[in-house]
C-alpha cells in the first residue's frame, strides 16, 4: 500500500485525484493540503510515501516545499504537478529533489502507473517528457557544461555507464536487467552506485546528466 498526500490549492483538483486514486487498492489518500507549507506540516504528521505536489501555490509554493521535504533525514518520494508550458518552476523542482512530474492534463491511468513506478523506485520522465526538460534545461543553462557531465560520467565504470544511459533512455529496472542480462537487485545497486559517484538523489538528475553529455 501506498500512503499519498495531495498538494494543491485547487479544491477541485484534490478533489478529482483522491477520488480517482481513492479507487485504486494499493493506493491509500492519507491527506489533502491547499498550499506548500500546510503539505509540509501534513508530511511531517502523517509521514506519506509520495507526495503529489502542485508548483504554483500560496503560502509556500510547490518548489521550495519540495527543496524543503527533499531534506528531511527520510523524505517522501514528489512527483510534480504542472501545466509544464506554463510553469517554469518545474525545471528547478527537478534539480530540488523531484523525483518528476506529470502534466495536469495526464490521464488518469497513467497518473496512477507513474505513483506505481515512483513508489517502486523506477522515478522517471517518460522519454517524450524527459527529451523536452532537458531540451528546455539546455536553452535556459541551467545544466552543467557538457564537458562537466562527461567528467562526472568518466568516474563510473563500463557497466556503470552503460545503467546510466538506459536511466537516461526512460527505462525501469527491470527494462535495464532485461537488457543487460542483468537481475533486478544488481540494476538497483547499480543505480544507487550511480546517485554516490555522480552526486544526484534521483533517476530524472541521472537522466540530465546523460543527456546533457549528449549519450541519449
Amino acid at each position: 500500500m501506498t500512503s499519498v498526500l495531495i498538494v494543491d490549492d485547487d479544491p477541485l483538483v484534490r478533489s478529482a485525484l483522491a477520488l480517482m486514486l481513492g479507487g485504486q487498492a494499493d493506493i491509500d489518500v492519507v491527506g489533502e493540503a491547499g498550499d506548500g507549507r500546510a503539505g509540509v506540516t501534513m508530511c511531517d504528521e502523517l509521514d506519506p510515501d509520495l507526495v503529489l505536489m502542485d508548483i504554483r501555490m500560496p503560502v509556500l509554493n510547490g518548489l521550495e516545499a519540495t527543496r524543503e521535504l527533499h531534506a528531511a533525514l527520510d523524505p517522501p518520494k514528489v512527483i510534480v504537478l504542472t501545466t509544464f508550458e506554463s510553469d517554469e518552476f518545474v525545471l528547478d523542482a527537478l534539480a530540488a529533489g523531484a523525483d518528476g512530474f506529470l502534466l495536469k492534463d495526464t490521464a488518469p491511468d497513467q497518473i496512477v502507473t507513474a505513483i506505481r513506478s515512483v513508489a517502486d523506485g523506477d522515478a522517471m520522465l517518460s522519454p517524450s517528457v524527459t527529451r523536452t526538460v532537458i531540451g528546455r534545461f539546455r536553452s535556459g543553462g541551467l545544466t552543467p557544461r557538457t564537458t562537466a557531465a562527461v567528467a562526472r560520467l568518466s568516474l563510473l565504470t563500463e557497466r556503470e555507464k552503460e545503467v546510466a544511459v538506459a536511466v537516461g533512455r526512460g527505462m525501469t529496472n527491470a527494462d535495464i536487467a532485461a537488457e543487460l542480462y542483468l537481475s533486478v537487485p544488481t540494476v538497483k545497486a547499480h543505480v544507487s552506485r550511480l546517485f554516490d559517484k555522480l552526486g544526484v538523489t534521483n533517476r530524472v538528475q541521472i537522466a540530465m546528466v546523460v543527456h546533457d553529455a549528449g549519450l541519449v
